[in-house]
Formats: structure tokens, sequence, C-alpha cells
């Protein structure tokens, strides 16, 4: 009987915030992008999910991936007709920040625009705080 409770309770739902662009905004045409990329994985109600980690030369650096939904504990933000998810340990990192899309040929792909970053390193891709 217990192992009943205990299926059951860990097929509810999960519980998440709901946050604004305050936390983090995306460009037109990262939110292109972000649609697109959620679209052709077969995927359109997912979501983009932005953490900071340990790494890269200069401490942090931002890991993007595309999700099925939100996960406990996350903060969630539409942002450019994309659901957007961010840990609150990375929200601390990330809050502020603008995540913008180029599909130039030199120096395109994903960056980020983060108040919060002290310093970054040269290739763009990680930061300190």
């Amino acid at each position: 009987m217990i192992a009943g409770k205990i299926g059951a309770s860990s097929s509810q739902q999960p519980t998440f915030r709901v946050g604004d662009e305050r936390l983090i905004k995306l460009t037109s045409s990262a939110g292109s992008k972000v649609s697109g990329l959620l679209n052709k994985q077969g995927r359109p109600q997912g979501v983009l999910r932005v953490a900071v980690v340990g790494g890269g030369c200069s401490g942090l650096q931002y890991k993007m991936d595309l999700q099925d939904s939100p996960q406990n504990r996350d903060i969630l933000v539409e942002s450019a007709g994309v659901r957007v998810v961010v840990d609150p340990k990375s929200a601390l990192y990330v809050t502020g920040s603008e995540l913008d899309y180029s599909d130039a040929l030199q120096e395109g792909g994903f960056k980020v625009k983060n108040p919060n970053a002290a310093t970054s390193c040269s290739c763009g891709e990680s930061f300190s705080a």
C-alpha cells in the first residue's frame, strides 16, 4: 500500500514558479531559432533550459538544452514566444540577461549578454561573476 502512495506521488506534475523577462529575455531572432529547433525535434510545447555550470576559461559557463517541460523548482519565463526555464541557483547568475542569436558565419550562434558578468573570456563562452 505504501508503494502505491509513493508511485502516485511521483506521477504528480512538477512544481515551478513563473517569472518574467527581468530574469532572462530572448531577442526575436533567438526566439525564432529556439522555436524552430523545438519544432524540428517534435516538441513544439517544449522549453529551453538555460543553466550556469562551473567550467570554461573564466570559471563559469552557460549550458543550454531543449527539454519537454519544466522540472521541480524551476523558474519559467515566456519570452519571444518561447518558454525558458532556469533553476534557482542559475537564476542568481543570469538575472537581467539577454539571449541573442546570429547566423553570421563568424561569431554566429547564441550569445548571452549578462550584466552580472564581472569578466568574460575572449571566446564569449564563459564568464566570472
